[in-house]
């Protein structure tokens, strides 16, 4: 699926990513518009690695797929893209829980329930209607 991706995402052909690395961005393509996976739920889905390395392959390669697919567990944006990213997830539909009025900045969180996305019906599905809630789905 990414046999082309390079580290520049854009540019001409460069080096070949690391091969986790190239696991993590299949994995970010296959998330349909409007549901997200958490760094977690990737990282299970893969049976390899950590919330933690899968944030760090999606902080340096992550511009060359959706990134905004690939969230925090507690469903805050992510910090230095809320704006980009709510365009995103405004344009998709996917589904939001408007922020308190007492919450920093006002910005919604995804809403987990009902946007994570458990990998079913991957190709052509839209991710089926149900969505594991909780703090790391179990797939």
């Amino acid at each position: 699926m990414s046999e082309n991706r390079t580290s520049g995402g854009d540019g001409p052909v460069g080096p070949a990513l690391p091969e986790y690395a190239e696991r993590v961005l299949d994995v970010a393509d296959l998330i349909p518009p409007g549901r997200v996976m958490t760094y977690g739920d990737v990282a299970e889905w893969l049976g390899d690695g950590g919330p933690r390395q899968v944030g760090r392959v999606m902080a340096l390669y992550g511009s060359a797929v959706p990134w905004w697919r690939v969230v925090r567990a507690d469903g805050a944006l992510l910090p230095g893209h809320e704006l980009r990213a709510l365009d995103h997830y405004r344009e998709e539909g996917t589904a939001l829980r408007e922020a308190s009025r007492q919450a920093e900045g006002h910005l919604p969180r995804l809403d987990m329930k009902r946007a994570r996305w458990d990998g079913g019906a991957a190709v052509g599905g839209g991710g089926g209607e149900e969505a594991h809630g909780g703090e790391e789905a179990h797939i």
